[in-house]
């Protein structure tokens, strides 16, 4: 009799932590992330599931992207992108503004494909001539490297020869040897395989992209995704963005 008292309460206990994960109480969370972002939630995403029962779905692009999906009414919980963007969704009324958490930022800086040369960028004058004599030369559609270019006085000569993709696709471009060089955040050079950092842009010109959350106005699960925002600045989730290459905010 005692081995089958021990049974039950097994049992009783395993239906208690099941009720505990039911539909009514566990979300599937779509996220619209940067990639930034994305690669920490690769790798802490699965914590946060089996802690709470919760599903991650996440979507990587870039932020021009996603506000147009936004724009488009498509449905979503959490957007992930540069504050800016978020300022301009929270005005917009497609986030709940006091839901906007700061979570991270990279530097910025030139990716080479693994193995090959890596051009000297430690100074303003070297970046100049490492572009400059490129072959080819990737950036993403963002603001940030067009206006770099225009005021180191190169911004013609680079875009002759440059590939803008659509897409968040530059380091990957040059992890197959299609691009000599890419400029992108410098977090990449740590979660693209196949690419290697040549250097941080020189400090004179060194900027930062930042990437903040916030919960749609019009998410199922605001709760849970508010949750989501919190554990990204957990301390479960500071050593991986530091590991990434990236600052905690």
């Amino acid at each position: 009799m005692p081995p089958r008292r021990k049974l039950v309460l097994i049992l009783a206990s395993g239906v208690l932590a099941l009720l505990s994960r039911t539909p009514a109480t566990a979300a599937d969370l779509k996220i619209f992330a940067s990639r930034a972002v994305a690669t920490v939630l690769e790798k802490i995403g699965p914590q946060f599931e089996k802690s709470t029962g919760n599903k991650l779905n996440v979507i990587v692009g870039l932020s021009g992207e996603f506000v147009a999906r936004v724009n488009a009414n498509e449905n979503f919980d959490i957007i992930a992108v540069p504050p800016p963007v978020l300022d301009i969704l929270i005005k917009r009324g497609k986030v709940i503004a006091d839901s906007k958490t700061l979570l991270l930022r990279s530097a910025n800086g030139v990716l080479v494909r693994a193995g090959a040369p890596k051009p000297d960028v430690s100074t303003v004058e070297a970046f100049k001539r490492a572009l400059l004599a490129a072959k080819s030369v990737t950036y993403l559609p963002v603001p940030g490297v067009p206006q770099l270019l225009e005021r180191l006085g190169i911004k013609d000569a680079v875009a002759a020869k440059a590939t803008i993709p659509k897409s968040d696709t530059s380091a990957e471009m040059v992890a197959k040897g299609e691009v000599e060089l890419a400029i992108v955040a410098i977090t990449q050079g740590y979660t693209v395989p196949g690419v290697a950092i040549a250097g941080p842009l020189p400090a004179e010109i060194q900027y930062y992209t930042a990437f903040g959350g916030a919960v749609s106005a019009k998410s199922q699960a605001p709760e849970a995704a508010r949750a989501l925002l919190g554990f990204l600045k957990s301390p479960t989730a500071i050593p991986v963005i530091k590991e990434q290459g990236m600052e905690p905010l």
